[in-house]
């Protein structure tokens, strides 16, 4: 993002770690919709077809999280750890209002 937007919304440079986790919600929340699509699915065509997409949202999440955790942004490893960077992204947030 442009330093001119970073600026405008207040985020600097955690404007990355705010989209990565967008990111990362919107592909947890695919592999559960292609999970749940799979289950109710009658033909083998479209169960085939499913498993596709959902071995490609698999890897996707796969790939979101290893970005984030590379940059210290996600620790899902850590409870204690993950329970610091929530608190510190809840204070960002909380500052920009």
């Amino acid at each position: 993002m442009t330093g001119f937007l970073q600026n405008l919304t207040g985020l600097g440079g955690m404007t990355d770690q705010v989209v990565a986790m967008d990111f990362l919600l919107a592909a947890k929340s695919g592999v559960r919709n292609y999970a749940m699509a799979l289950t109710e699915a009658g033909s083998p065509e479209i169960k085939a077809i499913l498993t596709k997409h959902l071995d490609e949202a698999i890897d996707m999440h796969e790939k979101i999280s290893q970005y984030m955790m590379e940059r210290g942004w996600y620790d899902p490893w850590d409870v204690e750890e993950q329970r610091k960077l929530d608190q510190q992204n809840i204070q960002t947030a909380l500052n920009l209002m």
